[in-house]
């Protein structure tokens, strides 16, 4: 499932409308994001998005609003589990996945 996720605009630069890049706050993580498509936003603005594009600001209440849905329907506990630093690292995962797939070794006898 795709989910678009509402964050708090920290930082902005750039003057291009198509190269506007900034960090957008999500419970604690920070993430880039790309302002192409919400040339309005401001720092303090809460954004909507999704896969790295704002795609539109929403008022801090509305942030609330979709941020208390997602935490009703568990979408939520990854990012705070992140925000927490529980959350397993893609190393780790990519460690345990090697693990896990590497050939058992078994030895002759005789």
């Amino acid at each position: 499932m795709c989910l678009a996720v509402p964050g708090k605009v920290l930082t902005i630069s750039g003057d291009e409308p198509l190269t506007r890049v900034g960090k957008v706050n999500f419970g604690g993580i920070i993430k880039d994001v790309n302002f192409a498509y919400v040339p309005e936003a401001q720092v303090g603005d809460y954004v909507i998005v999704h896969v790295g594009f704002a795609l539109n600001t929403v008022d801090e209440a509305e942030a609330n609003l979709v941020f208390d849905y997602l935490r009703e329907m568990g979408e939520l506990a990854d990012l705070e589990e992140m925000a927490e630093g529980r959350a397993e690292t893609q190393e780790a995962r990519d460690q345990r996945a090697e693990h896990l797939t590497a050939p058992i070794g078994i030895a002759a006898g005789g």
